[in-house]
């Protein structure tokens, strides 16, 4: 039997993908994350082109394709922006309905979930953790370690992304650092 060689490799200590030049990288330095965090003073003294996280994408099927799926890896590095953790900007999926499973590789971190009504809860995310997010649940994630925060994402092709309602609303917590420790902490605005 012949064997054809893989489309994509992925790295399992660190999630980096390569061999495959359709890999689509997105980088969100601390100027595209204006809004994201509660202290804009912090937020806005951080050097604009710092990079707070980046995407890893492959997208095997045309967007919006029925029973397909895209793989993905996202690399969040250490540090805060007043007492809140580097994160994410987090979403809701434009197909309210679909799902996602996120897997930890590197490093520790929170993976924060909300639903609908604003309860907000979250979960521990280290290497081999693996988390199913269910349809409805906004999500983001936050590096609550001193090493870069890594983790694989697998979604339906035609999930999408919201990122409008997070920028509107919010999220109805915040991952703080409160005496050393995280901790979800109630935002009232």
């Amino acid at each position: 039997m012949e064997m054809i060689p893989s489309t994509l490799q992925m790295n399992l200590q660190t999630a980096e993908l390569s061999h495959n030049p359709e890999i689509q990288v997105i980088a969100r330095t601390i100027s595209d994350l204006k809004g994201i965090f509660k202290n804009e003073t912090s937020r806005s003294a951080i050097d604009p082109k710092k990079v707070i996280y980046r995407v890893q994408s492959f997208f095997p099927v045309k967007e919006g394709t029925a029973g397909g799926l895209f793989w993905g890896s996202t690399f969040i590095e250490p540090g805060m922006v007043g007492d809140e953790y580097h994160m994410t900007k987090g979403h809701f999926h434009a197909s309210i309905d679909r799902t996602e499973i996120y897997m930890g590789v590197a490093g520790v971190g929170a993976l924060i979930l909300m639903d609908e009504t604003g309860r907000t809860w979250c979960e521990k995310m280290h290497q081999g953790s693996v988390h199913a997010i269910p349809g409805r649940v906004a999500h983001r994630v936050a590096n609550v370690g001193l090493e870069v925060l890594s983790f694989v994402a697998c979604w339906p092709a035609d999930a999408g992304h919201d990122y409008e309602t997070i920028m509107k609303d919010g999220f109805g917590a915040r991952l703080r650092n409160v005496g050393g420790v995280p901790k979800l902490v109630e935002d009232l605005g």
